[in-house]
């Protein structure tokens, strides 16, 4: 199979057409996988759908790959100095320094068991990192044609706010769709708030698979995130509280629909999530309606 067009390079300008532009005749000659969107239910977007040939990558404290609920990785990597000093992505041994990530990739296997996970470790033993780590890791990631990346952490620091949207912005174009937690405090933070990846927060209902559309954002979605049963380092579990835990609930029901319509969009991605969400698709009791 070639490479979809997506992840080509660039194509060079035509000559007597516009920077950016095409012949007709050339568009009209590119082949690739389209879906158009028929009436979305949440069965029409992931029902049968197990996550296979979604590739996911979480950017976090890294995974311990031997958890029974992690059920292994497909890469374990993490962001290291290199010879020269600058920042590089290099395989490492599938643990985790922290248990955040593990945490997160166990809710993602639960909901979607046959994705393929890759971990790439850009934060320490206490769940915090650098900025200049973060970007390495993500640029790194988003080279690699992931299909989903779970960035369930941001940073405050607006100094990395202008890397991490052009960032974004490239993994959209990309069709890598990044999915980020809003920040745990009501502070400003990234990359969350950028409209180009989908961000989301916490609910308090016990269905992993309800998920409501925010009609304020820049939050777009709640997801599962208080009281979360989670695996631990170690072949533990624990309960926790967190958007960290919310996100990739999200990731992984992204994962089930791009199971089952791989060629989608991100924005296309983006608008199924939205009309399957409990509160949209009629799945849950709002005032004045009867539907359960």
């Amino acid at each position: 199979m070639t490479e979809p067009p997506w992840r080509r390079k660039g194509q060079a300008q035509f000559p007597g057409v516009p920077a950016w532009g095409a012949p007709a005749a050339n568009v009209t000659a590119l082949r690739f996988g389209v879906s158009s969107l028929d009436r979305i239910t949440p069965d029409w977007a992931w029902g049968g759908s197990r996550g296979a040939g979604v590739r996911v990558c979480l950017l976090d404290s890294g995974i311990d790959g031997t958890h029974p609920r992690v059920g292994g990785l497909d890469g374990a990597l993490a962001v290291v100095p290199g010879a020269d000093g600058q920042l590089t992505v290099a395989e490492t041994e599938p643990v985790d320094l922290a248990g955040h990530g593990t945490a997160c990739a166990s809710v993602i296997r639960s909901i979607a068991p046959d994705v393929s996970l890759t971990s790439v470790r850009v934060l320490t033993e206490a769940a915090y990192g650098s900025g200049a780590a973060l970007l390495a890791g993500l640029s790194w990631a988003i080279d690699q044609g992931f299909d989903l990346i779970n960035m369930s952490l941001s940073t405050t620091k607006a100094q990395f706010c202008p890397s991490l949207r052009e960032l974004a912005d490239r993994a959209y174009f990309r069709r890598t769709v990044l999915v980020a937690s809003a920040h745990n405090m009501p502070v400003l933070s990234f990359p969350w708030p950028f409209a180009s990846v989908i961000s989301v927060a916490s609910h308090d209902d016990p269905d992993p698979m309800t998920y409501y559309y925010n009609p304020s954002p820049p939050v777009e979605f709640y997801a599962r995130g208080v009281r979360v049963d989670v695996a631990w380092p170690g072949g533990g579990q624990i309960r926790t509280t967190g958007n960290s835990f919310a996100t990739p609930h999200i990731t992984a029901i992204c994962a089930l629909i791009l199971g089952k319509h791989p060629t989608i969009t991100p924005f296309q991605l983006k608008s199924v999530l939205y009309q399957a969400a409990a509160n949209v698709a009629g799945t849950c009791a709002v005032e004045g309606d009867s539907r359960a």
